[in-house]
Formats: structure tokens, C-alpha cells, sequence
């Protein structure tokens, strides 16, 4: 299986270009360049939709050496924590509520928590997000800062995150405009939220308007600030959804929902432009149902990249030519479940978890360390209505 970095006195040696002269010496200091051992377990968060059985925000707690996974506990009465995201170093969890409130008063909302050393949840606030149906929320700004995409009504917020983890009242909203060509788009509708590594530009994937929209962000005041090229098109009806970044950088894969396409853009850091380079199928190409696309992630060394399909309800496995940032496609395997809404990898790289929520289920599967492939390691947990998995670690 795939590890963390290591450091042996041989490997130190040839590095320092030291030979065996003075090994005593240089042992010792390998031994202080050794990274430190991973966790043997890791707390995993599960986000839900809670008008059926779900009673919240699930706490479980997975095995790296196993892949094995058992439940712990559940944080009740928190409405549709449809997304969350966890602050590792200030050990906090903040989820979306996606609600869409009633009349003219949009009823979407942010909540935060404070995670316990055992991983327990306590509840510190919530904020309204001025949007409905608020479907993403990511941190940026060194941990100030969340940026949060209202689906429902197109826009996207930014809210503080004051020393305590109270969410203060938003510094900003922007409200997205115009349609698409498919029978969804017949608004704006704001899906998900990536900030470059320098938290320099902020990209909304924007489900109704065919568009990954390009802000400047500023972490100091918490503004979404007009950049040029204001947007990147997608070809119409391809509904954008969930984007990941290539661990260098350089490239943004964009998924879109409606066309079942991944898209693969060239990222100019200097002016957060978009240039496509690549779009291919999700699907394998002898595939006729329905299907919707709805999550994407790359390895940690980047050179494979998964996305999942909802319909044909499978995670599709792509090696990336680190060179040129293009994608091939090597396997579909099938989620074991129905409707897998979203997926997330251990933090070791190992093991790859499906969040089936049409069937209640989380699935593991291995992950083969040459080729990126996947196969079910026989762990199967039931989570009603799973929507979003979260390692803290």
C-alpha cells in the first residue's frame, strides 16, 4: 500500500552525498528527518440528508492498516448536513444546512462545531449563507474564512470564522445570472467552490450557467473581487458541478453533471484563466441509461484521478499524464450501492471510500498502488442517506 515519505540512513547518505564516512553521525540525523508515523486510525465525518432515517452528522472511525470501519456516534438535530469541511489544525467541522426556506425568505445556513480530542462534535453556531440550498462549503484564508455555494438561488457566499469558530455574519454574497440550454439551467446554479494554492483565485462551478465563474479573493477583508477573464465556458448543456486542483497546480479538472464529461483545464496563475486542454466521458463508451456525475478527486501524487457516476453508478478511474495534465481512462468499477453522491480517499492513499446514498451504504475499496485500480475490500457500512465523507487527519 501507498505510505508516507521515508527516510533511511542509506537513502540520507546518497542525498548528502556522504557515502558510509561518519554513519554514526548521519544515522542520527536521518533518524530526526524520519516522518512521523501516521495515525493508525483516522475519525471519518459523514454528512447526510436527514428527511428520512438520518439523524445528522455521523462520527466513524476507519482503519488505515485494515480499511475497516465501525460507528461511533451521530450529532442529532442538525438539518441536512448535505457537505461539510474540517479545519485539522484549529479542530473544527463546518457543515452546510441546504434548506431552502419558504416565501421570499431563502432559508440556507452554515453551522460550525468544535471537535473534541475524541473526536465528538459540540455545537458553537450557525449563520444564514442569503442563499438557497446551500450544497458546498470549503475554508480558505488561513482558517477566517468560509466560501459556501448556494445551488438553488446561484450565488456564493463568503462568511468570517471568528478566534472562538463562531461564524460571523457574511462579508459577501455574490449573485450569479443568466441560463443554459438544458432543462435544469433555466437559472444560475452555484455547485461547488475551489481556491487555487496561493488562496489567490476562487472558482465557482456554476451547474446552470455552463460556466466555472473567476473571482479574486481577498483574504484580508473576505471579498469576492471581479477578475479578467471573469468566467471559463463548458460546452452547453454540461451542467458544472465539483472541480479538484492537480496537486501541482497547474491543471483544474472540472466534472460536469449533465453531460458526464471531465474537463481539464490549463490554470495561468498570474490571471486565474481557464484554457481547456481536454474533455472525455465519465462512461464507458457502450453505456445508454442515465447518469449524472457528481464527484471528482485525485490521488495525493497525482497521477490518477477518480470521478463518480451516478446512474451507472460506478467510480471511474483515469491515469493522468503528469506531463501534459490529459487523462485516460482505466477502469469503471462498480459502487456496490446506488447513487454515489460523493467519495473521498484515506489519508494514506490506500483506500478509497464510496458514499452510496440512494442505498444507505459506504463501501471500501482498495486502491492497487501502480495502476490507481480499485477493488471492494469486503467493508460495507450502512449510513442512511450518505452525501459527503470527511477524514479529520
Amino acid at each position: 500500500m501507498v505510505s508516507g515519505p521515508r527516510f533511511t540512513r542509506r537513502s540520507v547518505l546518497r542525498t548528502l552525498g556522504l557515502g558510509f564516512v561518519g554513519m554514526s553521525a548521519v544515522g542520527k540525523l536521518a533518524a530526526r528527518m524520519r516522518a512521523p508515523e501516521m495515525p493508525s486510525e483516522f475519525p471519518l465525518y459523514v454528512g447526510t440528508y436527514t428527511g428520512g432515517k438520518s439523524e445528522g452528522i455521523y462520527r466513524l472511525r476507519f482503519d488505515r492498516s485494515s480499511g475497516g470501519l465501525r460507528v461511533e456516534g451521530a450529532v442529532k438535530g442538525v438539518r441536512n448536513p448535505s457537505y461539510v469541511a474540517v479545519d485539522q489544525p484549529r479542530s473544527r467541522l463546518f457543515c452546510v444546512n441546504e434548506t431552502s426556506g419558504s416565501g421570499s425568505v431563502a432559508g440556507g445556513s452554515v453551522s460550525s462545531f468544535s471537535i473534541d480530542p475524541g473526536g465528538d462534535l459540540q455545537f458553537i453556531n450557525m449563520q444564514p449563507t442569503h442563499g438557497a440550498d446551500p450544497c458546498h462549503v470549503i475554508i480558505g484564508g488561513d482558517g477566517r474564512f468560509l466560501l459556501v455555494a448556494n445551488y438553488s438561488s446561484g450565488s456564493v457566499t463568503v462568511l468570517p470564522v471568528e478566534r472562538d469558530g463562531r461564524i460571523a455574519e457574511a462579508s459577501d454574497v455574490i449573485q450569479h445570472h443568466g441560463s443554459g440550454a438544458h432543462s435544469r439551467q433555466q437559472g444560475p446554479h452555484a455547485h461547488s467552490v475551489a481556491l487555487d494554492a496561493a488562496e489567490k483565485f476562487a472558482y465557482v462551478a456554476d451547474l446552470g450557467l455552463d460556466k466555472v465563474m473567476i473571482y479574486r479573493f481577498d483574504d484580508r477583508k473576505g471579498k469576492l473581487l471581479s477578475s479578467d477573464p471573469p468566467w471559463a465556458d463548458l460546452k452547453p448543456g454540461s451542467g458544472p458541478r465539483h472541480m479538484t486542483f492537480s496537486p501541482d497546480g497547474d491543471t483544474l479538472y472540472v466534472l460536469s453533471e449533465l453531460r458526464s464529461t471531465l474537463t481539464a483545464f490549463e490554470v495561468d496563475r498570474r490571471s486565474g484563466a481557464l484554457k481547456e486542454r481536454q474533455t472525455l466521458s465519465t462512461l464507458p463508451p457502450d453505456f445508454k441509461g442515465e447518469n449524472f456525475a457528481a464527484d471528482v478527486h485525485t490521488s495525493p501524487a497525482g497521477d490518477i484521478l477518480y470521478t463518480s457516476n451516478r446512474g451507472h453508478d460506478s467510480i471511474a478511474v483515469f491515469g493522468v499524464d503528469k506531463k501534459t495534465g490529459t487523462v485516460s481512462c482505466v477502469q469503471h468499477q462498480s459502487t456496490m450501492g446506488k447513487w454515489p453522491r460523493n467519495f473521498t480517499l484515506d489519508p494514506s492513499g490506500s483506500f478509497l471510500l464510496a458514499a452510496n446514498q440512494q442505498s444507505d451504504l459506504i463501501v471500501v475499496f482498495a486502491i492497487n498502488e501502480k495502476d490507481g485500480r480499485l477493488n471492494p475490500n469486503g467493508v460495507v457500512i450502512q449510513i442512511p442517506e450518505p452525501a459527503c465523507l470527511k477524514f479529520a487527519g
